[in-house]
């Protein structure tokens, strides 16, 4: 009779050879597999059940583990009892599992005043500060996706009418309604800097010093390194601007509906979430007040 231990050695050099996983991954594996086999204790792999992973999930949510961590560490089990049922060690289905549901998080955003000092923070001398300044603009007055942000096209701006022309996710097109303080950065990156880029034909608005679009990697750096400049320590990424456009947004009485379509999501429930935060803020904000009474 083979036990646990002895197939759990051929999984992890099954996930070397076979998969290419790399030394931190299966060392992970290796504790999840350890931590398993120490609960259910070291018996034939032949008398494994599906109710040794429940035992394991129960197990880990009585030692008080998040559930992102449970999730992970029960999904490695699960692939381990895959491929003992693939090799016939086991015949163990796996249809009924059912993993705890993830924690939802609530995207971070920034108050009015971060906004402002992030934005104060960025410079207006540089030809790259004069362009980060014009795409943190554009991106907190209409909410865009990153992606979207980074492929704007000069012809779909609109400086007289005030809005811009997207084509997002499953290529939809939305018209987004965008202030004059945005358009007045971006007009001024298109006459400082822009116009003399080598590549000032390109469609793309933002460009680099060598005429191509703007990379994520770059724009999230310079995001971490303004957030630094201005002193703020929560968690930020270019992601934090849009979630903060549309917080602020509900929280000055924008219709959720209205929100959903400048967001362009396509799914109500999607947009809901900033209600969510909205409320969360003034509670805090609240409570601050109620501990100064």
């Amino acid at each position: 009779m083979m036990k646990i231990s002895d197939v759990a050695s051929e999984y992890l050099t099954y996930l070397v050879v076979e998969k290419g996983d790399v030394q931190n991954t299966i060392n992970t594996y290796k504790e999840d597999l350890t931590q398993f086999i120490d609960l259910i204790k070291d018996k034939d792999v032949e008398d494994l059940s599906i109710d040794d992973i429940y035992d394991f999930m129960k197990h880990l949510s009585n030692t008080n583990k998040k559930t992102s961590t449970i999730i992970r560490r029960t999904t490695t089990i699960r692939g381990f009892y895959l491929f003992l049922n693939r090799e016939n060690y086991i015949d163990v289905p796996l249809n009924g599992l059912r993993l705890p549901k993830s924690e939802s998080h609530l995207p971070s955003v920034l108050s009015l005043e971060e906004v402002d000092a992030l934005f104060d923070a960025i410079g207006n001398k540089k030809d790259g500060e004069i362009r980060d300044r014009a795409m943190f603009e554009c991106m907190y007055a209409s909410g865009l996706r990153v992606s979207e942000l980074l492929t704007l096209e000069l012809g779909n701006i609109n400086f007289k009418s005030g809005y811009i022309r997207i084509r997002g996710k499953g290529n939809k097109e939305r018209i987004i309604p965008i202030g004059e303080y945005a358009l007045y950065y971006l007009q001024d990156y298109i006459d400082r800097v822009r116009k003399y880029n080598p590549n000032k034909k390109s469609k793309y608005v933002f460009l680099n010093r060598s005429g191509e679009i703007i990379s994520r990697q770059y724009f999230f750096k310079m995001v971490k390194k303004y957030a630094t400049r201005a002193n703020i320590d929560a968690q930020i990424s270019p992601h934090t601007l849009r979630h903060s456009f549309a917080t602020h947004l509900i929280e000055n009485g924008a219709n959720l509906k209205e929100v959903q379509e400048m967001l362009g999501h396509s799914k109500i429930e999607t947009t809901q979430i900033y209600t969510h935060l909205s409320t969360k803020r003034i509670l805090s904000a609240y409570d601050a007040f109620m501990k100064k009474i």
